[in-house]
């Protein structure tokens, strides 16, 4: 029973750390793709006295992706039953160019005022339009949740990784004994800890198998796709060639290397 008590305490810490991992990574993509879907909403409007190329405001700055013309015929259109056809030619050669600037990411706050000014710069524009208050609330928020994430990911793998060292110093303590009589007959320390290795990959197998389960058939119910969905973001979620080996080595990886620092720290009784 205490055996089976020491395997199942260092299989559930592994399977912590190996499920915040692969949460972490889903909420990495989630938020990789929704600044994606921001930079493809987010975009700069520029009014210029006359027409200006595409390849002059990709000159402006090296951030600009494109730029479109945005067409008045909506408002020319509205007022067609109200003037002559002459009245609205002259009107709609008389009115601004409106351009929507597109960004090849989504902008910093920083960046922002360093294209605005730039864009000011040529002669021929004469106002823009940032949005940035509305744009430095989003970024300030995705910000918040980035660091937020990252630090609640870094405490449950300190937590959980002290708790897997505690475990094999635990069972490395119930093996001293026979470490220490093979010491005696000049066995070799990797041969004296073979026992506290073949646990640590044992049970760093048995939880990987276990966390990559949980997700594959998570996966199967689409639960966090429909939710994600919901704010238009798609992502893989979990991928069993691509995840899997990454959270197998992982689980191996910190078993292997916190078994050989707990067999170094032993100290032989004489």
């Amino acid at each position: 029973m205490k055996l089976l008590k020491n395997h199942l305490s260092l299989i559930i810490a592994l399977a912590t750390i190996l499920f915040t991992v692969q949460v972490f990574l889903i909420i990495d993509r989630s938020t990789v793709a929704y600044e994606e879907q921001l930079k493809n909403d987010y975009s700069i409007i520029a009014v210029a006295k006359k027409e200006i190329k595409n390849k002059i405001f990709l000159k402006i700055d090296r951030s600009v992706l494109s730029s479109e013309e945005i067409k008045p015929d909506r408002i020319i259109k509205s007022l067609k039953d109200e003037m002559k056809k002459e009245n609205l030619e002259l009107l709609k050669d008389s009115l601004p160019k409106f351009y929507r600037i597109r960004l090849d990411h989504f902008p910093t706050p920083d960046e922002i005022n360093r294209i605005n000014k730039k864009l000011l710069k040529h002669p021929l524009i004469t106002r823009v339009e940032n949005f940035a208050k509305n744009h430095d609330l989003v970024y300030k928020l995705l910000l918040l949740y980035k660091k937020v994430t990252l630090v609640f990911a870094l405490v449950i793998f300190a937590v959980t990784t002290l708790l897997v060292l505690k475990e094999l110093r635990i069972w490395q303590f119930q093996h001293s004994e026979r470490m220490n009589i093979m010491a005696l007959f000049g066995a070799p320390l990797w041969l004296r800890s073979a026992v506290l290795f073949r646990l640590a990959i044992v049970d760093a197998l048995i939880a990987s198998l276990l966390v990559n389960g949980f997700f594959f058939l998570l996966l199967q119910y689409n639960w966090i796709d429909a939710q994600l969905s919901t704010i238009g973001i798609t992502i893989e979620v979990y991928s069993l060639l691509n995840d899997g080996p990454i959270l197998s080595g992982i689980a191996l990886v910190l078993s292997i290397l916190l078994a050989t620092l707990v067999i170094m720290g032993h100290k032989e009784e004489v």
